[in-house]
């Protein structure tokens, strides 16, 4: 009997097997068949997937937002309120300037 090629499978289609197989609607062999992968494979995908599955609800390991760089934010209000001051002082210059607060 030749060996077959080694082959990748994709995520999606292992967790579908693995779905399949803690599904228990039908047998490892029919799912052998029907998805052409030996039995021992299945096992394993099932177990990993078991095995991670608590991972999905960890709340721990989620995505941090990330750090709020301060001195970044108080030099881009510090720009902008130049900004406002000089273009204030041209309106005034021009005329234009209505001070409504």
């Amino acid at each position: 009997m030749a060996r077959r090629p080694r082959r990748n499978h994709s995520n999606d289609f292992k967790a579908k097997v693995a779905l399949a197989a803690i599904k228990a609607e039908k047998t490892l062999a029919e799912l052998s068949a029907e998805f052409d992968v030996h039995q021992n494979q299945i096992i394993d995908w099932k177990n990993q997937l078991l095995s991670a599955s608590s991972q999905a609800f960890d709340q721990s390991k989620a995505p941090a937002e990330p750090p709020i760089d301060l001195k970044k934010l108080h030099a881009k209000i510090g720009e902008q309120a130049l900004e406002i001051d000089f273009l204030e002082g041209v309106l005034k210059k021009l005329g234009r300037f209505n001070h409504k607060s």
